[in-house]
């Protein structure tokens, strides 16, 4: 008797890990459906989101920047096209890591109407949307790694830009913009929607996140607005990886983004376990 009372307690710590293989797996399997149309695209996606910043770094890198550079010193590079390229990296991520998650659910469920199959697939809903959020992260480094390689070229500094601090908040700010256009993807009726999203969120988010200035300078009053962005954090936290000493990297970056990421993980499992169509 008392061996098969000892039983449940011997076997409890094994579900847990079974049950987190188990999610992995399912996690892998969602990302798989979705890789196997990226890596036939890998060249258009790396491409989609490299012209705005392409075009921001001729205009106000070298065009604007110019005259910045004989009147002021940046808060960090050389240059004031050096302070910027870290947030067009941002910027581009945070574009094509959003916008292609969002575009590949929404026509799933409102052109092909395949997204049906996927919900009756026996898959933990949390597996459904880190899986689509993996696609994403994928997507955006894509394109965030173009403009790497442009502002390889532009400067010759390479481990600024490769080196694993900076790729680290690289992805996990692809993980917070895949995450919110998963969401995004599960709620919107039509592509009309999607660009709402794109008025109202991204494109604001673009030049107030910090990419064109540096968000410890504003008057207090609008660093509070600015630092409720999750690109403020990610273009802070690029920047210093960049150009500062590994000791004067602002720590809370990271944390400010994983738990963003995980907050909207558990809200698009929610929603995946909720969603009808």
């Amino acid at each position: 008797m008392k061996a098969q009372l000892s039983l449940p307690r011997s076997t409890a710590p094994l579900v847990r890990p079974a049950l987190l293989r188990t999610l992995w797996q399912d996690t892998l399997t969602i990302f798989w459906g979705d890789w196997l149309d990226l890596r036939v695209r890998i060249a258009q996606v790396a491409a989609t989101g490299l012209i705005s910043p392409l075009i921001y770094i001729l205009a106000f890198g070298l065009g604007l920047g110019s005259t910045l550079d004989r009147a002021m010193t940046p808060p960090a590079g050389d240059s004031y096209l050096e302070f910027i390229l870290p947030g067009m990296v941002a910027l581009s991520s945070m574009t094509i890591s959003f916008g292609g998650t969002t575009f590949s659910i929404c026509g799933d469920r409102l052109y092909s109407k395949t997204f049906e199959e996927l919900l009756l697939v026996p898959i933990h809903p949390l597996a459904l949307h880190l899986g689509k959020m993996l696609a994403g992260i994928v997507r955006g480094l894509m394109t965030a790694g173009s403009v790497l390689l442009v502002a390889i070229l532009f400067t010759g500094k390479i481990w600024s830009f490769l080196n694993p601090l900076f790729l680290l908040v690289l992805v996990l700010n692809c993980a917070v913009f895949a995450g919110l256009g998963v969401i995004a993807g599960l709620g919107v009726k039509s592509l009309e929607s999607v660009g709402l999203y794109n008025n109202f969120l991204i494109v604001p988010m673009s030049f107030l996140g910090g990419t064109f200035f540096d968000p410890a300078a504003l008057p207090v009053a609008l660093k509070g607005i600015v630092y409720c962005l999750p690109l403020t954090y990610t273009t802070v936290g690029l920047r210093a990886a960049a150009y500062q000493p590994f000791a004067e990297f602002p720590w809370f970056v990271v944390p400010v983004l994983l738990v963003i990421a995980i907050a909207l993980s558990f809200l698009g499992a929610r929603q995946f376990a909720r969603q009808q169509d």
